[in-house]
């Protein structure tokens, strides 16, 4: 095989690997129901796309609420387009960082994780809201805060991007959590309309909930049938010039 078949080999196997990624909706909650029912009180907690876990904590409860209420969130469903309200947060200046929901979703041979959800604030719910993100199923980190200028009001296409976080690709145990957290530099939730005093029972309304991935973790054996079909190739062309 000549230097020149060689290098083309090579330019062929690279230009391949080097292919642009393509994003793609790992993970959707976006809470209608399975079949549309025209009601807005009822809809789904499993997944609309994928598969993954969803659970509130501390002490929040859920129902459904409507998702097109004060503006609507981005979810394009015309009919039937339902959210997830959660209300029972904390009590003024206790649990820091402990109410909210939780999604658990498996993001193994993927890679690029990202984040995004609409929330709508009542006047009284907290305004600060956290993601976090755990690597192990149990320790959660800080990946980043919103903070809500407004009460009653939808704040849609909060994105977060976990591309940058060693492990979060490739894991079965990814999972992330919204929860309210304090004012910054203070031991209170302030409350999302500066009108309003904080109360744990104003509430969180949730929809279009959506991990994302950028492409598939290559593999390695990927790579080596790749390189493998085009030295055969380069084989093949090589007998024919003989």
């Amino acid at each position: 095989m000549t230097t020149l078949m060689i290098k083309t080999i090579l330019s062929l196997f690279l230009a391949a690997a080097a292919l642009p990624s393509q994003a793609l909706v790992v993970t959707q909650w976006n809470f209608n129901s399975v079949v549309a029912d025209n009601s807005l009180s009822t809809g789904s907690l499993s997944p609309s796309v994928g598969s993954g876990t969803l659970s509130l904590l501390g002490g929040v409860t859920g129902a459904f609420g409507s998702g097109s209420a004060n503006g609507g969130s981005s979810d394009p469903a015309t009919v039937d387009d339902t959210a997830l309200q959660t209300t029972g947060y904390r009590a003024q200046g206790v649990g820091d960082n402990t109410a909210g929901v939780r999604f658990d979703v498996s993001t193994l041979g993927l890679q690029g994780i990202s984040l995004s959800y609409d929330l709508r604030h009542s006047n009284t719910s907290a305004r600060h809201e956290r993601v976090q993100y755990t690597l192990d199923g149990s320790t959660f980190n800080d990946i980043a805060l919103f903070t809500a200028a407004a009460g009653d009001t939808w704040f849609n296409n909060r994105s977060v991007d976990l591309s940058g976080i060693a492990g979060a690709a490739n894991n079965a145990n990814f999972g992330l959590r919204i929860v309210s957290t304090f004012a910054p530099g203070t031991n209170s939730y302030a409350a999302s309309n500066s009108g309003s005093a904080y109360a744990g029972t104003g509430t969180w309304r949730f929809d279009y909930v959506t991990v994302s991935a950028v492409s598939a973790v290559p593999e390695p054996q990927a790579y080596a049938l790749m390189l493998s079909g085009l030295l055969a190739i380069g084989f093949m062309a090589l007998r024919r010039r003989g």
